[in-house]
């Protein structure tokens, strides 16, 4: 099944399941890969997070029916997954601007999200350089986090959080002196600490992610978490020189690009959602890489 039938498949589970629970292991399944690299998926296709996308699509439905039926308010704050009407209500007025029995009555204008399908676009007018490395088995080191993928739970929240955190207790600096002299295999004139998600298998709807170095000769792994990356195919994507201050904006039309316009379009499909985040540059300009493990999809038969 390719890339875009998946996508579509799991968008069919989640528009038949509004009014319900979203099952994040049938999500898995359909996607055919983890909950947490289908959201991110999504959001760089998209440019909506797959929870939003949900919240807009059940008020929208919610909406509909209030204007088209005698339903009380409260059934449908039931239906549409809300705990009580004071909840929905709240809701439905922060994206309609009017409240659900305002929308009973008629007359008021309200916003409809339609559902989002993915097809097959001409997209791609700037060149995409990329290139395709086998790698042996190595190993990293650092300061790991469990997440969850709807960014609930106890801080820190997110990847962000850790690295603030971090930052601000000098954890990153100690790893910084910790790591030792780069292996050949990862490049020149890059920088000693670097980011790795979806190494493991964790609990469904979350992720791991590690604040990292590459281990070797002289890293210091005492007190680290240490991991084992087994010998992959990467797709490296290379950003190129840019001012530090677009940082967010680069990386995140890199990784929408390679969702949206390379992995579609390639005879590759990611291998767990496993990716690093390899960071260079100076004062002047940043740089990084994104690396992605891939396979290509004949291998997926075998």
């Amino acid at each position: 099944m390719d890339w875009l039938t998946r996508m579509n498949t799991t968008l069919d589970y989640i528009e038949n399941n509004l009014c319900g629970e979203i099952d994040y292991s049938v999500l898995e399944k359909l996607a055919c890969c983890s909950v947490h690299t289908f959201f991110k998926m999504f959001s760089y296709v998209a440019d909506i997070s797959l929870s939003e996308y949900v919240r807009k699509r059940r008020l929208t439905l919610a909406a509909l029916e209030l204007q088209s039926s005698n339903v009380k308010v409260i059934e449908v704050a039931m239906k549409y997954g809300y705990e009580s009407p004071v909840s929905f209500a709240r809701a439905f007025h922060a994206l309609h601007g009017a409240t659900p029995t305002q929308a009973k009555k008629g007359g008021i204008l309200l916003k409809a999200y339609p559902r989002i399908s993915f097809q097959v676009s001409i997209i791609g007018k700037e060149q995409m350089d990329y290139r395709i490395e086998k790698k042996d088995a190595f190993q990293v080191f650092g300061i790991e986090g469990i997440f969850r993928t709807d960014e609930s739970g106890e801080h820190p929240r997110t990847p962000a959080d850790l690295w603030a955190d971090c930052h601000a207790s000098g954890a990153i600096t100690k790893l910084d002196e910790d790591a030792g002299k780069l292996p050949s295999f990862v490049g020149q004139n890059l920088d000693n600490v670097h980011a790795i998600c979806s190494y493991k298998e964790v609990g469904t709807g979350e992720f791991p992610y590690m604040i990292c170095a590459f281990k070797g000769r002289g890293s210091q792994i005492d007190d680290y978490t240490v991991l084992d990356v087994p010998a992959h195919t990467w797709a490296v994507f290379p950003s190129g020189k840019f001012e530090w201050d677009n940082f967010d904006t680069v990386i995140e039309s890199l990784y929408k690009r390679f969702f949206g316009e390379w992995l579609p379009a390639s005879q590759y499909e990611q291998v767990g959602g496993l990716d690093l985040e390899i960071y260079g540059g100076d004062n002047e300009f940043g740089y990084f890489e994104l690396w992605f493990a891939v396979r290509k999809l004949e291998e997926t038969s075998i």
